[in-house]
């Protein structure tokens, strides 16, 4: 098996564990390539990511294209996607030698040429005052919101800036997107839910909308941004032993009741 080793040089201790994940490859003798996150390229069948989720979204949608698998190795700080930790090395390498992991196809979203594995993020281009956006689906209006501004959400984003903002969990692999204003001025407005088959439309009264990609890419500020489902899908890879609902017990502690002093 030929493995794609990514890793982000601007990770705290990244050299340590990178070190750690080659020597364990090289006693199981696989072929490999390393790779920064600046200079990925396709070599192998398999990617593991060295840092954090913030790390593994870069290196998902990079890959997605070539439906190659990315498995994370947490040096970041939650590590919901990137749920290996460095403890795990060994069981990892294990894993990759007898293939015996788990993947998970997630669903992504485009607008033009930006795709975004966890969220579309949209403010007016003013930072500093609340703006009113108009949202379409399927080229129908549907509502305004007086906000900060939306957060449009696959179920893998469900759990970052969306939960924050008040937005629902979805489990990851539904086809779903997820619609949540950000600090909206009216005790309506409330997040949404609908199918991954819908085309969005996002507009805004101050003529200009600025677009975040899963909290890096920033585009120029824009008339309005139109958001459907990307055609292909990012596949992530976990280690058997973990599951969605165990990480949102042992990561956001969901649903553990507080301690008694």
């Amino acid at each position: 098996m030929k493995i794609n080793l990514v890793y982000n040089k601007f990770i705290p201790n990244y050299a340590k564990t990178l070190e750690t994940v080659k020597q364990a490859l090289n006693t199981q003798y696989f072929d490999y390539r390393v790779f920064e996150l600046e200079k990925m390229e396709e070599f192998g069948e398999v990617t593991v990511v060295i840092g954090g989720d913030g790390t593994l979204l870069r290196t998902a949608r990079f890959y997605a294209k070539t439906n190659i698998p990315v498995l994370g190795i947490n040096v970041g700080r939650l590590g919901f996607l990137a749920q290996a930790g460095i403890n795990d090395i060994n069981k990892v390498v294990e894993s990759l030698k007898n293939k015996d992991y788990k993947t998970e196809d997630r669903i992504m979203l485009q607008s033009g040429e930006y795709i975004a594995l966890n969220d579309f993020v949209i403010k007016g281009c003013n930072p500093s005052r609340t703006s009113k956006f108009f949202l379409e689906i399927n080229n129908k209006f549907v509502c305004d919101y007086i906000a900060d501004g939306l957060i449009i959400s696959t179920p893998t984003g469900s759990t970052a800036y969306g939960l924050s903002a008040g937005g629902p969990v979805l489990y990851p692999e539904l086809d779903a997107i997820v619609i949540v204003p950000i600090c909206p001025h009216t005790l309506n407005a409330r997040p949404l839910v609908v199918p991954s088959t819908e085309l969005l439309t996002v507009k805004t009264s101050d003529d200009l909308l600025s677009v975040s990609i899963d909290g890096f890419v920033t585009t120029q500020c824009v008339e309005k941004t139109a958001i459907n489902i990307a055609p292909y899908k990012a596949k992530l890879a976990f280690l058997k032993n973990t599951n969605f609902y165990s990480v949102l017990r042992n990561k956001l502690h969901w649903g553990v009741s507080p301690e008694i002093n």
